[in-house]
């Protein structure tokens, strides 16, 4: 679809924002103005299924009235005090985030890669004054074909051109190695090695489960080499997986957990690192900061995101949704589909590379009244809010089922 396929107010829309802003992201051509559990509304009133989920953060719902209700609850009380001083919102948070982690402390930050990079901060601090390694010289393992940001520091160490080209110059102590691939993780330790920083399933990657007993294998490998276990489950977590972590689905004991997207419940950005005393007591204050980070506004939103979670069981939903969806694709034509994966309701189809590109077949998605958006050139990812009907589930099974009938040269005839 091109913008010259948009309605006059949508081009409006889309040419001021193509205008004054930066081009850093390729939005397929849809003007979405209102939203309502697992639908969405175009301006020009076209509703859509959003198989999107905002990466996954929309897990709770467009405006859940129970979202919209501390909303409004907390914002006329106030908002932002900053960490000078305490608030009435942050101790609840923190005894909510690391009961649910079974942890003892949390770090409220605001977005995911704000997460990651304090991670990685204290992960080294515990190298440094725990581990006793030699100081500038500490390393963290990270996957090849990991999406964990792209600040500075994050981009250093990912495998994807386009995030580095440019960008340079970029910061040390980093070592990839491939995903799911225990005995290379054993072999890349070394004395220096701090910490194995990993997503439980790889998310831009093109939703990439690993192996079967590769969580608890590296869990096991870090106790063993004493190296901290740093799992990411900031797409991953908080139920949209099918469990309440994903790496719950194996005996995995991460010692720091990431969290973020979901943990705000769509209406506002907080995420979280989360750990024992041994590393996050580390801490002292003035060596790590964030004006939002924290705030009652965050705080009190992030309470019932959780709550929601919880209560809906969600993640339970998750669980079987996924498994219809996934075992209702299973049939596409293999000259299509070159496969159909993910756990919960975060999932994926990986198109031949000889049938067509991932835009193409979005494109053809949103003209039938479902939003997804693909990952690299051959996958479109799928992860719809975790609130979604079943019959919603069934809408959009039908659809893709239509889409993915042909290859993109059919189609062109069509």
């Amino acid at each position: 679809m091109t913008n010259a396929n948009a309605s006059e107010i949508s081009k409006k829309f889309i040419d001021m924002a193509n205008k004054f802003g930066a081009h850093n992201y390729h939005p397929l051509n849809v003007v979405i103005t209102r939203g309502a559990g697992e639908w969405v509304w175009d301006i020009d009133g076209k509703r859509y299924l959003d198989m999107l989920s905002a990466y996954s953060a929309v897990s709770q719902g467009h405006c859940h009235p129970k979202m919209i209700k501390t909303l409004m609850e907390q914002a006329q009380k106030i908002t932002l005090a900053s960490r000078a001083f305490h608030n009435d919102q942050l101790g609840p948070w923190l005894e909510l985030v690391t009961s649910l982690c079974k942890k003892d402390k949390a770090l409220p930050m605001n977005t995911g890669a704000e997460a990651v990079e304090t991670a990685i901060k204290i992960a080294r601090k515990w190298g440094y004054l725990t581990k006793k390694i030699k100081r500038h010289k500490a390393e963290i393992i990270v996957c090849d074909h990991n999406f964990h940001g792209r600040t500075t520091m994050i981009v250093s160490f990912s495998s994807e051109p386009q995030y580095k080209d440019d960008f340079g110059p970029f910061c040390g102590g980093f070592k990839s190695i491939p995903y799911g691939n225990e005995k290379a993780l054993e072999k890349a330790i070394t004395p220096n090695t701090v910490g194995f920083l990993f997503e439980p399933i790889q998310g831009e990657a093109g939703i990439i489960v690993p192996p079967k007993g590769y969580l608890e294998a590296v869990s096991h490998i870090c106790k063993k080499h004493n190296i901290l276990c740093i799992a990411d489950e900031i797409q991953t977590g908080l139920g949209r997986t099918g469990k309440l972590f994903a790496h719950h689905y194996e005996n995995c004991t991460p010692d720091i957990i990431i969290l973020g997207k979901a943990l705000g419940g769509a209406y506002y950005p907080i995420s979280a690192v989360v750990g024992n005393d041994d590393v996050l007591g580390l801490f002292k204050p003035g060596d790590h900061g964030s004006t939002f980070g924290g705030n009652s506004l965050a705080c009190a939103l992030s309470q019932t995101a959780l709550n929601i979670i919880l209560e809906e069981k969600l993640s339970e939903r998750a669980y079987e949704m996924g498994l219809k969806f996934r075992e209702s694709l299973a049939n596409l034509p293999s000259k299509v589909v070159k496969d159909v994966r993910g756990k919960g309701l975060l999932n994926a189809i990986e198109i031949q590379q000889n049938a067509g590109k991932g835009r193409f077949f979005s494109e053809l998605l949103q003209e039938r009244g479902i939003l997804a958006k693909e990952t690299h050139d051959f996958t479109v990812r799928f992860a719809p809010p975790l609130v979604i009907q079943e019959s919603s589930i069934d809408y959009a099974i039908n659809i893709i089922c239509e889409v993915f009938s042909k290859t993109q040269a059919e189609w062109e005839k069509t």
